[in-house]
């Protein structure tokens, strides 16, 4: 992203929050050489509170790239907030409905323009009770699948401080200590051209949300849970996907 491109709505997004996040966190960042700095990328990340979107963004912009995010679309039907969303380059999603195919085409064009897009494959708040990631929906494979763009993890630790979604909870306090860690992109080569079956989703989904857990087990310092099972066919990162269901 050259800054320097922004629009004008850009930059009031990045006046009135940056500032805001400067004070309220202290900010541990990490690996933001793995985000390229121009180009696709699909950023998949971790889901611990409300606050993800805002830390997550501030990360993204300070590696020198603009984040674009799916947002509920009844947001975008606020006067003037969904206005300045859409102009600030945000893509409403209909979660549910049939509409919902078309975020995946947003994504899709927004990737072909050479954007960076951000994804919490969880599709909410980790509901496990000390906040590791849950099995992923198999959004961000479909796109990977579809487009061929380079897959960064990302794993985040503090935003649960903030708002902790446990207890429905801000804490207005400042400088508080927010952990974000980028990985290198996970190698999807060996499913490159396979057809986009709900095995080959899951495996990659499977994949990508272990790279996340295994991050964040690094920030926390943790013992991150077992390996999940999808009716049994899920894989170790190192194993053969299997043939299209």
């Amino acid at each position: 992203m050259g800054q320097r491109r922004l629009g004008f709505w850009q930059w009031f997004a990045v006046v009135l929050v940056k500032p805001l996040m400067t004070v309220w966190t202290r900010r541990t960042w990490r690996g933001m050489e793995h985000l390229p700095q121009d180009g696709p990328v699909i950023i998949v990340a971790n889901h611990i509170s409300h606050a993800d979107p805002l830390v997550s963004a501030h990360f993204i912009y300070d590696a020198g790239r603009w984040p674009q995010f799916l947002g509920k679309a009844s947001v975008f039907k606020v006067p003037v907030v969904g206005w300045i969303l859409r102009r600030c380059r945000q893509i409403p999603v209909e979660r549910g409905s049939v509409d919902a195919a078309k975020s995946l085409d947003a994504l899709v064009k927004a990737l072909d323009a050479g954007d960076a897009v951000i994804i919490y494959p969880e599709g909410t708040t980790s509901r496990e009770p000390d906040l590791w990631p849950m099995k992923g929906k198999t959004g961000a494979a479909r796109l990977a699948l579809a487009t061929g763009a380079p897959v960064v993890p990302v794993a985040m630790w503090g935003p649960e401080q903030l708002f902790d979604p446990r207890r429905a909870r801000l804490n207005p306090r400042p400088r508080i200590p927010v952990t974000v860690v980028a990985g290198p992109p996970i190698d999807l080569s060996r499913w490159a051209g396979a057809t986009p079956s709900r095995q080959v989703l899951e495996e990659i989904t499977d994949v990508i949300m272990l790279r996340v857990r295994d991050i964040l087990a690094e920030i926390r310092g943790g013992t991150p849970p077992p390996l999940w099972q999808r009716a049994g066919r899920a894989r170790a990162e190192g194993d053969r996907p299997g043939t299209p269901a």
